[in-house]
């Protein structure tokens, strides 16, 4: 099968994307050189893509940005969301390789090719996204090489590594992105930075209340607010038994976002429901849907998920509609939570997907959404607000 190019690059390809359905898209590469294979998804934000791609809940995927111009205000150490980048690779129109922001330390180039990461810039990305649209999430293999004549650039030969590699769901994405190490998160410079964008503290003689935070693959956003509105907050591995947390005394618990089928973190939905009648509980994103698969629920995968910094979801109980930023590739079926003490508290107006969760006679409660946003709308920071005001009393 001939390759799909782009007729306005002046140069040869040097990269090469192949997905399962046969679909084959070359460009220039960008990044590192070599070959991954992975799961391909899309993303409609149209800013922060170095919050996008430390994201850990990209973990084991290639992230196709319909943004046509990523790169142009470079990287710092600032904007990172983990300690590293997790997407297995960056697709993009136009890669900018000279930046122009006065925050900028390297180029996205450089950045992603010290850590490893491929880039495919020259890609027709509305051709690839429409294609995801319509058939779904799939497999994919990738090959950069700095030799336009490699023989590695071979569309029949990428495709067969498409089909082939590993379905997601049978990957220990959780185990691959979560920090082994317990950490305490320092609050000084997170409060100051909440101070500046507007957002309330709690009352300075308040009690600070003990958050651990579940890392199933954390964005350092999530711990910076939390301790910016006035929380104690310890990380934990995702590897932490429900006693081991239980040590730590906090006051709540947060599972955080993270990567791959929930189903298949079984040790991590023993503990929440091991935890579940011990202390308030939290869930955001991969956590909303642990807690649901704890309490009894049915986990199912979209089609092409929810990537992006653009979807409207409604609190059923104000009907109020906010614009939230969203990165995950399940939901919980809604004929599952019959005869369970859950009530749905927010819907995702796009397709009716269930984007909240309250237990009615536990303090547990869940979003699908990410309300640290980063990158993305802040309309949903008081959700966090609220997890940490409600545990005053109990600090």
């Amino acid at each position: 099968m001939a390759p799909v190019t782009d007729h306005a690059q002046d140069t040869r390809p040097t990269g090469m994307l192949a997905l399962e359905d046969g679909t084959v898209v070359a460009g220039r590469s960008m990044g590192a050189c070599g070959q991954w294979v992975g799961e391909i998804v899309f993303n409609t934000s149209m800013s922060g893509y170095q919050e996008i791609i430390t994201d850990p809940s990209y973990w084991g995927q290639m992230v196709v940005f319909t943004c046509p111009h990523i790169g142009n205000v470079g990287v710092n150490a600032e904007d990172v969301e983990s300690r590293q980048p997790f997407v297995r690779a960056v697709i993009a129109r136009k890669i900018c390789a000279v930046p122009s922001n006065w925050r900028a330390e390297e180029t996205l180039p450089e950045y992603l090719i010290r850590h490893g990461v491929p880039a495919l810039s020259g890609v027709d990305t509305r051709r690839l996204t429409l294609i995801l649209r319509q058939r779904g999430v799939m497999r994919a293999a990738l090959v950069c090489t700095d030799d336009a004549d490699s023989a590695l650039l071979d569309a029949e030969r990428l495709i067969a590594a498409a089909r082939s590699a590993p379905d997601m769901s049978e990957l220990d994405a959780v185990g691959a992105v979560t920090d082994p190490h317990k950490r305490e998160w320092e609050s000084s410079v997170e409060r100051q930075w909440i101070e500046n964008s507007g957002e309330p503290l709690l009352h300075a003689e308040a009690p600070r209340p003990h958050v651990v935070v579940v890392d199933c693959g954390v964005k350092f956003n999530i711990a910076r607010l939390l301790a910016g509105m006035g929380a104690r907050v310890t990380v934990v591995p995702s590897t932490a038994t429900a006693d081991e947390i239980l040590a730590e005394a906090p006051d709540g618990v947060l599972f955080a976002n993270g990567p791959g089928d929930p189903r298949e973190a079984e040790a991590q939905v023993a503990v929440v429901r091991a935890l579940m009648t011990e202390r308030p509980l939290f869930g955001l994103c991969l956590g909303h849907q642990l807690i649901a698969l704890a309490g009894g629920a049915r986990i199912y995968k979209l089609p092409f998920g929810h990537h992006g910094g653009n979807h409207p979801v409604q609190d059923r109980a104000t009907g109020h509609v906010e614009i939230t930023a969203q990165n995950h590739n399940y939901c919980v079926e809604p004929e599952s939570l019959a005869g369970l003490p859950f009530e749905v508290t927010h819907v995702n107006l796009y397709d009716g997907t269930i984007e909240g969760l309250r237990h009615r006679e536990l303090p547990i409660r869940t979003v699908q959404y990410h309300p640290e946003a980063s990158p993305g709308p802040h309309d949903s920071l008081h959700v966090l607000r609220e997890f940490v005001d409600a545990l005053k009393d109990h600090a």
